[in-house]
């Protein structure tokens, strides 16, 4: 697939289970039909009590190393 504004092939990275096509060049981001759809669903995963808790014994884990990345950072790293 060619980038809508650069006219360049798109990079198809996947992440998470969502698969997106992404301009090297502009940096655009193209989703197709339902992908947006399964980052909102990831998003309100992440969200939830009991998702946050498995988060916060993680980040507890971690805190002798760097920091995680944010849902967004590695959604779109």
């Amino acid at each position: 697939m060619m980038c809508p504004k650069c006219n360049v092939p798109l990079e198809v990275s996947q992440r998470q289970g969502v698969e997106t096509d992404v301009c090297r060049t502009c940096r655009g981001v193209w989703l197709d039909r339902g992908e947006l759809d399964k980052i909102i669903n990831h998003y309100e995963a992440f969200d939830r009590d009991e998702e946050r808790s498995h988060y916060d014994d993680y980040r507890r884990r971690e805190e002798r190393q760097p920091k995680r990345k944010s849902f967004w950072q590695e959604m779109f790293d």
